[in-house]
């Protein structure tokens, strides 16, 4: 059974980024999801969040603008393989746990 809003297990903690990045995909993209449930088990699915993401994904969860994050990048105080990575057709994808680190560390270099 598919919903628009569809109803999500998730532990009673704060929410992680994997979380709120698929509330927000699906949010943004307008997919039905099914009910996430464990395979005829009635328990929880797990799920695996993607550890890089697109520029466009990445402002709708940091609450940066795109055009912030195209400047971190090339003004380089954002490094290749730390906070983001280029896809072997030259995309830019964005490291959510490089961004984690990068915040954490109060916006300096690690």
């Amino acid at each position: 059974m598919c919903a628009r809003n569809a109803s999500f297990d998730f532990p009673a903690q704060e929410p992680s980024v994997a979380h709120v990045t698929v509330r927000l995909a699906a949010t943004m993209t307008g997919l039905e999801l099914p009910t996430l449930r464990g395979a005829a088990l009635g328990f929880p699915a797990q799920l695996a969040y993607a550890p890089y993401v697109t520029i466009k994904l990445a402002a709708l969860i940091t609450g940066l603008t795109e055009k912030a994050i195209r400047h971190k990048i090339d003004d380089g105080k954002w490094i290749e393989g730390r906070e983001f990575r280029r896809s072997p057709d030259g995309g830019i994808f964005i490291s959510i746990s490089g961004y984690t680190k990068w915040v954490e560390s109060g916006g300096g270099r690690l």
